[in-house]
């Protein structure tokens, strides 16, 4: 899933660029903790940012949220019992302290703080979590994140299947600050979940006088995290952050304004960090090549692993993708290496699995997934021949022509193009069309089960591997391509139960659950994803996150230049 969101993750990247006005002789002063020699700076006067992201927001519903974009706008306005922390931990968010806990480990009891309010002055309370889960699992609501609470509250999995009542959930207010957490297992990464989106509260008696317009703009929602949300009209290419004067921690909170606007042509952000029009920027491709030895320039890691997936069928009807040697063939046929090297440029690595590195180690802590489970796909052009000349003749053809959908930014169709040479150069007979559509329409065709292949990507909203195994059961919401297999199914199901008590063969499970998906070419993994950034030295304390939303500008702030 996605909790750094959290969730699908676009495949364009997320780009930050921002503009300053400093100055004053404003005499507060903050610690830059980043560096080992603890050093006095100067706030600027005025704390203001203008950020450039590179796609839309798809929704502002805690309870449909689906994407990266949408993650990391809720991560700022909004929060959960808890918050993830600067150095990759999580912190007390709304609870105003550690939860009791029953002997079995399956009873949570918080405390709300009595300081947590929304930005209408209302104050959040237990049935506002209440309210918010239950609408997520709803099945009327058609929530893709319902999944996450399967296997984690109990009866989540039994309502979803209509089995029980959505009553029966096991979360209850027992008073306006007690909230009862009923699980089914000792989840381990359960503390990382209600740190993302889709654990958030909602004010209900809010939502309901909203009615159908709620979330649909900035003005038709409340907010209870460091920001509020304005200037957002449903659909627009800008929003803008204010600080919440009502949030419980808002003297952390440096930053006054936060401005946002959606460019998607990589010359244009790198013109407006030149002219000094902007602060920070996402850099990549052609571009990067001239700032090697730019002190602006910063390599941020992620958890985001970009991959092919191969929809098996369309309009209910099975399409070639449904035959495993067409879908070998292409999973085998391109060079990731030349990929990353020399359209990415931006440090990203390549994948030859699903699971990132450096996501979680194994349970006596000695060495990373990742290097654990190993290659599991890689570039082979004469094994991918051998199957797309087997998978042609099953078929019953010479030739196919296959769409690739993917992003509308300049990375996206760069590398739709690097891709469609790739595969017609050689696999004799192909044909690739190209179809680049803005982010939200992806998503919509995604859900929709309407695309050939499609360039995606998954972010991790907690630090285990399920947070990607999980998303490709049979049925899943966000398993959009058919893609069936009893035996992968089972394995998901012992690793997300009866394998949490047995750390040592809840690793092996989750490693030949990995194998089987790769091994079955319904996804095919390209890169694991960096951001090569530009930031000017005077912008402080924007916070990236490994797991969960990207960014964090609870702790962001401006010095004097």
């Amino acid at each position: 899933m996605n909790v750094k969101k959290l969730g699908m993750v676009s495949s364009t990247v997320l780009v930050m660029t921002i503009l300053v006005a400093c100055g004053g002789n404003q005499k507060e002063e903050v610690s830059n903790q980043s560096t080992k020699q603890v050093k006095k700076e100067t706030l600027a006067k005025k704390q203001e940012l203008t950020i450039i992201e590179t796609a839309e927001i798809p929704s502002m519903d805690t309870a449909l949220n689906v994407d990266g974009v949408s993650s990391v706008v809720m991560n700022n306005v909004f929060e959960g019992l808890y918050r993830a922390t600067k150095d990759g931990e999580v912190e007390l968010g709304m609870a105003s302290a550690e939860p009791t806990i029953s002997k079995d480990g399956l009873t949570y009891t918080f405390k709300l703080k009595k300081e947590a309010k929304w930005s209408n002055g209302d104050l959040v309370t237990a049935n506002d979590f209440v309210y918010a889960w239950k609408k997520t699992v709803d099945p009327a609501s058609g929530a893709a994140f319902a999944y996450l609470f399967e296997g984690v509250l109990a009866n989540a999995i039994e309502i979803q299947k209509g089995e029980k009542s959505i009553d029966e959930l096991g979360v209850k207010a027992l008073d306006d600050q007690t909230l009862e957490i009923q699980l089914v297992a000792n989840v381990p990464y359960f503390k990382g979940l209600l740190t993302t989106p889709t654990f958030f509260p909602q004010n209900q008696k809010y939502v309901a006088e909203k009615g159908n317009r709620y979330s649909t703009t900035s003005e038709s929602m409340i907010y209870n995290g460091p920001f509020t949300l304005t200037k957002w009209d449903g659909t627009g290419l800008t929003w803008v952050y204010q600080k919440n004067q009502m949030y419980w921690d808002k003297e952390t909170v440096k930053l006054d304004t936060i401005n946002v606007d959606v460019v998607k042509e990589n010359s244009a952000r790198i013109n407006l960090f030149d002219s000094d029009a902007t602060d920070i920027t996402t850099i990549d491709g052609d571009y990067l090549a001239n700032y090697q030895e730019d002190l602006n320039l910063k390599s941020i890691p992620e958890s985001s692993v970009f991959y092919f997936q191969f929809n098996q069928e369309k309009a209910g009807n099975k399409t070639p993708l449904a035959n495993q040697n067409i879908r070998k063939a292409l999973a085998l046929s391109y060079d990731k290496k030349a990929y990353v090297d020399t359209v990415l440029q931006n440090d990203s690595i390549v994948a030859n699995g699903l699971i990132p590195a450096g996501l979680v180690k194994s349970p006596d802590g000695k060495i990373d997934f990742r290097k654990s489970s190993g290659d599991l796909q890689t570039f082979n052009k004469k094994e991918a021949q051998a199957a797309w000349k087997k998978g042609l003749k099953e078929l019953g053809v010479e030739t196919l022509t296959i769409e690739l959908l993917s992003g509308d930014t300049d990375s996206a169709k760069k590398s739709s193009e690097f891709m469609q040479g790739q595969w017609e150069s050689n696999l004799t007979g192909l044909k690739v069309s190209l179809k680049n559509v803005p982010f939200k329409v992806r998503l919509e065709l995604d859900s929709k089960q309407d695309y050939d292949i499609q360039l995606s990507g998954w972010s991790a909203d907690y630090s285990d591997p399920m947070a990607y195994l999980d998303i490709f059961q049979t049925g899943k919401s966000y398993n959009t391509t058919s893609y069936s297999n009893k035996e992968y199914d089972a394995l998901v199901d012992a690793i997300g139960s009866t394998d949490l008590a047995q750390v040592d063969k809840r690793w092996s499970d989750m490693e030949e659950a990995e194998k089987i998906l790769l091994d079955d070419y319904n996804i095919a993994p390209i890169y694991q994803r960096s951001r090569a950034v530009l930031e000017k030295s005077y912008v402080k304390g924007i916070v990236s996150h490994l797991v969960g939303a990207n960014y964090s500008y609870k702790w962001a702030y401006v010095t004097e230049k």
